[in-house]
């Protein structure tokens, strides 16, 4: 049997739901209340994918732009960072202060504490507010605020998956800039809404841990 400490809770704006952060003897977990696990320092292989695949795309990485949707457990970040070079910037957006307070605290030992490297930026409100607020700014811009096309932990990041928000992103691109979205499933209408709004999409499936685990998407879309 599993004992868990928890050691945090935190609201999620616009909603009646918390994050919970847990500790058992080796790792950390992040929990939905009345929900389950939405993520760990054991499984973060599909959250390593997401800032690893767009970086690698990248024609110039060492002055990149790089935004990233949703903190998590760091492991998206670190992997940006490895990526890119030493006069790149990459920002991440979390919506949820306490998230980044848990990253400050010894959370941020598993993922190798990218906040405190220099090239990061840090912003506490809403991702979609800097897409809409940096027109032609990212090279690349790589979201994770929910579990999908469909919002599960706060409904109003549909806007982030429909046409709207896809033209936001769109927008907030440089010219031949990637975006890359992670879903802990797949989605038959999301890469259609992707082509509509001129990207070449490629879906990537990756498993959550290593060999094994679930198995989670990720769509990069390329401008056309």
């Amino acid at each position: 049997m599993r004992h868990w400490t928890q050691l945090g809770e935190a609201a999620i704006p616009g909603t009646g739901r918390s994050l919970t952060l847990h500790r058992d003897k080796d790792d950390f977990y992040i929990r939905l209340t009345g929900g389950g696990e939405l993520m760990s320092t054991r499984k973060h292989g599909s959250e390593d994918a997401l800032g690893r695949l767009p970086c690698k795309r990248l024609r110039r990485p060492d002055g990149a732009r790089v935004l990233i949707g949703g903190l998590g457990m760091g492991f998206t970040l670190a992997a940006a960072l490895d990526e890119v070079g030493n006069n790149a910037e990459v920002t991440v957006a979390e919506l949820i202060p306490e998230v980044v307070e848990w990253n400050r605290g010894p959370l941020g030992e598993f993922s190798g504490r990218p906040l405190d490297d220099a090239r990061t930026r840090v912003f506490i409100g809403d991702v979609a507010t800097l897409l809409a607020s940096k027109p032609d700014h990212f090279d690349v811009i790589a979201l994770d605020v929910d579990n999908g096309p469909e919002g599960f932990t706060n409904a109003s990041n549909d806007w982030l998956y429909g046409l709207p928000g896809i033209t936001a992103a769109a927008q907030a691109l440089r010219p031949g800039g990637v975006l890359a979205y992670w879903s802990a499933g797949p989605d038959r209408v999301f890469p259609t809404r992707l082509r509509k709004c001129g990207f070449r999409v490629e879906e990537v499936t990756v498993r959550a841990h290593g060999k094994k685990g679930a198995r989670h998407i990720i769509w990069l879309a390329s401008q056309s």
